[in-house]
């Protein structure tokens, strides 16, 4: 073979290489979004199912996205709950702990990220943090301060709402069952593929290091889908004050079977806010 047609071999080589490489970042990009977002559209379950008054509500986010959510209101309100729910299901799936907050005497706002249930749009990590601002800003405008918002997250919701916190004022967080960073979440689901691969951030250890308001961080020692390790990864970067809940139970169910350690430390942790 000539001078030109090793040249010529060589290159269908790297062309191959380049057309296969570009399928498996391809894949990888759409697992991405598979692993991170699983949105449902249907509505399955509401509020008044569990004897909750509710209004169902419309917003926008900034970009013009049309978003839906539920204002649960309790009657002498010492807190208003911003709700930032996890990456699977709707808001209708929510409704159990819509009525726990609800009877610690909190108002709760929850609201479905776009491309979940009603909401428009397909989500991405910027269009959660947008959504979840946007829902922060509907909040003030029923003139709700800031000192009486109290910010949740579950899970995924988690990276959200510390999202929110870094840029705006709340009282105080609660950060249940939350990863540390996708870098960190990467590492331990894929540990071959390098994290930069991947588009999404939320790099919820770095903000949080600027969050002075209290926080309440909770996880469970038997969570198979979020390490145990990446939440006390988290505290351990968290700004002051802060307090660490240790609970039982899988990822999805640890709200359920430790529900007296959430009603306890949740009721506690609303109480020193007042004093």
């Amino acid at each position: 073979m000539g001078k030109s047609g090793k040249k010529k071999a060589y290159m269908q080589v790297f062309l191959t290489l380049c057309v296969i490489l570009a399928a498996v970042f391809a894949y990888l990009r759409y697992v991405e979004k598979r692993t991170l977002f699983y949105p449902t559209r249907d509505r399955e379950f509401f509020p008044k199912e569990a004897n909750l008054a509710f209004e169902d509500v419309s917003f926008r986010a900034q970009d013009g996205v049309k978003l839906n959510g539920w204002f649960i209101p309790r009657e002498g309100a010492r807190y208003t709950v911003l709700f930032c729910h996890g990456n699977a299901g709707n808001i209708s799936h929510r409704v159990s702990k819509l009525s726990f907050f609800h009877g610690l005497g909190c108002n709760v706002f929850i609201f479905d990220y776009r491309g979940y249930g009603v909401s428009e749009g397909r989500p991405s990590e910027q269009g959660l943090y947008s959504d979840a601002i946007a829902a922060y800003g509907y909040l003030r405008s029923r003139g709700i301060p800031p000192q009486k918002m109290i910010g949740y997250g579950e899970s995924l919701g988690g990276a959200v709402i510390v999202d929110v916190a870094s840029k705006n004022a709340l009282r105080a967080l609660i950060l249940d069952s939350t990863f540390s960073s996708v870098q960190d979440m990467t590492r331990y689901v894929y540990p071959f593929i390098p994290y930069w691969v991947f588009a999404s951030r939320f790099n919820t250890a770095d903000k949080v290091k600027s969050i002075t308001v209290p926080k309440l961080i909770i996880h469970s020692l038997n969570d198979e889908i979020v390490p145990y390790a990446l939440s006390r990864r988290l505290f351990d970067m968290a700004a002051p004050p802060k307090l660490f809940l240790k609970v039982h139970g899988g990822h999805n169910s640890c709200f359920y079977e430790s529900k007296g350690l959430y009603e306890k430390n949740i009721a506690d942790f609303l109480e020193n806010l007042s004093k």
